[in-house]
């Protein structure tokens, strides 16, 4: 125990700087990821079949890939394409390392959350779309006002665990060289030569991490849950 104590003492300030990286990558992929998603979504449902056509073709692609290969393809792939994102470094973070990393885990992230969004619309009774198109409702106004509010109780524990899932991928853009958790824990490992204190220490910060969205989200469930039964 006290190992543990004198290496997270000794070395704090990486293991912070770790979490600010993680919870950026993190909080901005979930943001990003949700809108490219939930975008994702209305094309594979649309009735244009080269929307549909793309967005099958997308999803079945980066689910059928390992991320890690789409954080290098991304990472190596955007300057031979001609894309160059200003190597900068601010407050020891390499900014063009860490706009790769937060593209590649968009990406991977919006195929998930376009199957999650989509699952949801569809699991909400048809008669309703029915219903309100009969009153007179558009089909834009229906989904956005009708459909979705009714879609969020099936939406949101899965979009939950895709969030909590988001935070522990976000270890995996450490191989470009960003700063994150796990990047700190195996700089502390070489400069300490402790193998596995700070590998335990950074699961435990990961698990604090995660135990608090986990509890943000069930909050919010249960929330929804009493407004639900008002109604």
């Amino acid at each position: 125990m006290a190992v543990f104590w004198k290496i997270l003492v000794k070395y704090r300030m990486l293991f912070i700087g770790g979490v600010k990286i993680t919870l950026i990558v993190s909080i901005l992929t979930i943001i990003l990821g949700t809108i490219f998603g939930i975008l994702m979504a209305f094309m594979k449902m649309s009735k244009i079949k080269p929307l549909r056509w793309f967005a099958n073709a997308y999803v079945e692609f980066i689910r059928g890939t390992p991320v890690l290969v789409q954080i290098s393809l991304v990472f190596y792939g955007l300057p031979m394409m001609g894309v160059h994102i200003p190597s900068i470094m601010i407050g020891g973070t390499d900014i063009s390392r860490l706009a790769a990393g937060i593209i590649a885990l968009t990406i991977n992230t919006t195929a998930y959350i376009c199957e999650i969004v989509r699952g949801g619309i569809l699991s909400v009774d048809r008669g309703q779309t029915e219903a309100s198109l009969a009153l007179g409702m558009g089909k834009t106004r229906t989904l956005l006002c009708i459909v979705l509010p009714q879609a969020m109780k099936s939406i949101l524990p899965s979009m939950g665990n895709e969030f909590i899932t988001i935070i522990k991928t976000s270890s995996q853009v450490s191989v470009i060289g960003i700063g994150e958790l796990m990047y700190a824990a195996d700089t502390v490992r070489g400069i300490s030569f402790q193998p596995m204190a700070p590998l335990i220490i950074v699961a435990l910060i990961y698990f604090l991490i995660t135990s608090v969205f986990s509890f943000a989200l069930k909050k919010t469930e249960k929330r929804m849950a009493r407004s639900t039964q008002r109604a």
